[in-house]
């Protein structure tokens, strides 16, 4: 658990039965103007999803998970404020592109923080939590794919310390459009 900002947000990870506001926090974000190039999925997909589909998200990405794990900033009154989650990628493995993993790593993905939160270093404190964790799992790096036009991602993501890493991959929703690969190394 960390606290930033004079103790106003608490950033943990999701328990089992936050899996209710896992789905809100996910469903809104899905709503932020930019989510066209931020998520792959789309609002209609996502809220037509079971709750059983929520139930085990909150399961395998939440406390004890060894493969992934969702970390969310909680305000004094108890809302959340953002989310960052990480994914274990494992040496000898096929990514979501069809690129081999060449070794272990993570990967971040549904970075999303409420607008009224942002430009306050929650981001931040959010990815330092994220990968404290992935370092704790072995991650040789950590990686992240961010579209060729979010500007507001790109300079988040290098103020943390991330970085282009070359790779360009033809975006899942639009084949003409890009998305490039950030990686931040970890330090020995």
């Amino acid at each position: 658990m960390n606290l930033l900002a004079g103790n106003k947000y608490v950033v943990r990870a999701i328990r089992p039965d936050d899996w209710e506001r896992v789905k809100e926090l996910r469903l809104d974000a899905l709503r932020d103007p930019v989510a066209h190039l931020a998520f792959l999925e789309t609002y209609e997909n996502a809220a037509a999803k079971p709750d059983s589909f929520w139930q085990d998200r909150a399961v395998t990405s939440g406390e004890g998970s060894t493969t992934a794990r969702q970390f969310i900033a909680e305000t004094s009154d108890g809302s959340w404020a953002g989310s960052v989650t990480v994914l274990v990628e494992e040496a000898g493995a096929t990514d979501w592109a069809g690129y081999p993993v060449e070794r272990r790593q993570g990967h971040v993905v549904g970075v999303f923080v409420r607008p009224e939160h942002r430009g306050n270093g929650l981001i931040e404190a959010l990815f330092e939590a994220g990968l404290a964790w992935a370092w704790e799992q072995r991650a040789e790096r950590v990686r992240l794919f961010v579209h060729e036009d979010n500007a507001r991602a790109q300079t988040a993501y290098r103020k943390i310390g991330f970085a282009p890493s070359g790779l360009v991959v033809s975006f899942s929703k639009d084949e003409a459009e890009t998305e490039l690969e950030f990686v931040l190394e970890r330090s020995v």
